[in-house]
């Protein structure tokens, strides 16, 4: 069975599933579709021009701490960007252009880690290059694919669809029809998922 992933490149607790989730799924026989969209119109629908940890320091300052305590519990580097949220339009671009061509698991962690670990511009198009590169793809051609406009009009598509579905934060994951929210419920997500797996193998 398939868990649906839904992320968001500038989302801080994205950082921590999206780092694990392929083994975490692995271990119970769950397969991983990954699901880029943008947080922004969600947001705007709500009134936000901002993320929330910004708009309210109080949850934003513990949020930094916890995110630092679970990245330390999970074994994960961690390094708080200089800038937050930052701009993820080009990388969730191009990672709709890595799923459809199989290797948006590859490119998105290495987005993740050079966000949350090694303090890089992920909204600049030359860094994302270099992540490109880092990972084995040809920059220039990933880069011109994302910016075509069946692209856009896809990433668009999959905004629209995680509204639809009620997605409100990242990251979140669709088990079945049932959603979850926060690194914190993917065991649960996969749970949910497995147990469910098996009451139709039954008899």
């Amino acid at each position: 069975m398939e868990l649906e992933f839904w992320y968001e490149f500038a989302s801080t607790y994205s950082y921590l599933t999206v780092m694990r989730i392929e083994d975490v799924a692995a271990r119970e026989g769950i397969s991983v579709r990954w699901r880029p969209f943008l947080l922004g119109p969600i947001f705007a629908a709500q009134g936000w021009n901002d993320s929330p940890f910004n708009i309210y320091p109080a949850k934003g300052r513990y949020m930094w701490r916890d995110l630092e305590r679970r990245a330390n519990a999970y074994g994960l580097p961690f390094r708080r960007p200089t800038r937050f949220p930052r701009n993820g339009l080009l990388a969730a671009r191009t990672a709709v252009v890595a799923s459809d061509e199989g290797w948006c698991p590859s490119f998105t962690r290495a987005v993740f880690r050079a966000n949350f670990v090694e303090d890089r511009e992920i909204g600049d198009a030359a860094v994302v290059k270099e992540i490109l590169a880092e990972i084995g793809r040809v920059g220039d051609e990933a880069l011109a694919r994302a910016g075509a406009d069946d692209v856009k009009h896809a990433l668009r598509a999959q905004t629209e669809k995680a509204q639809a579905l009620g997605i409100f934060g990242a990251p979140s994951f669709l088990a079945g029809d049932e959603l979850f929210w926060g690194d914190d419920h993917l065991e649960e997500a996969i749970t949910w998922l497995r147990e469910r797996k098996g009451d139709r193998a039954s008899p």
